[in-house]
């Protein structure tokens, strides 16, 4: 029913009596699946070269402070 002929494109093609709620949450799921939301917030503004190391650096400092407490509290159980 989908298909994907390009990296940036979206085809959805639509059968008789599909109801068109049903046809809008599908391409919202695909445009999720493909990150072109995210893509395209990404893009929206510039942002400095130094800005975007700082950020990328937080989101792992966070990313690690999480898994760290994940451990913690499993491993209490024991």
């Amino acid at each position: 029913m989908a298909k994907s002929k390009d990296k940036h494109n979206i085809y959805i093609e639509i059968g008789d009596g599909v109801p068109i709620d049903r046809v809008l949450r599908k391409f919202k799921r695909m445009c999720d699946n493909y990150g072109i939301v995210k893509e395209y917030r990404k893009r929206e503004a510039y942002a400095k070269p130094s800005v975007r190391l700082k950020e990328k650096n937080e989101a792992a400092e966070k990313r690690r402070k999480k898994a760290l407490s994940k451990n913690v509290r499993f491993s209490k159980k024991i």
